[in-house]
């Protein structure tokens, strides 16, 4: 996934943010559901993997996509990839 911000971001204000999402959108019987997790996070281009349960994923993707705010600064994400494991994503973004 691809984050646009007004400022550096740092990895334990996206988990805050992605986690605040899912709360709002789904409570917390959908966010226990998700099981989101960050795995990798590049803060020079601002792009991040993340994992959630598969069955969970259109919450997790809803979620993603409606965080509009990082720490108070404002936000845009951008899902570019979706895979059913870790591997594929590393292989086809040649991490």
């Amino acid at each position: 996934m691809k984050i646009d911000s007004e400022d550096n971001t740092e990895r334990g204000d996206i988990v805050n943010a992605f986690s605040s999402s899912l709360l709002r959108l789904f409570g917390e019987y959908g966010a226990s559901l998700a099981e989101l997790t960050l795995i990798d996070y590049d803060p020079k281009v601002n792009f991040a993997v993340f994992r959630c349960a598969h069955k969970a994923l259109e919450m997790a993707k809803a979620s993603i996509i409606a965080v509009r705010e990082i720490n108070r600064r404002k936000a845009a994400t951008q899902i570019i990839y979706v895979s059913g494991t870790i591997k594929a994503v590393r292989r086809r973004l040649g991490a």
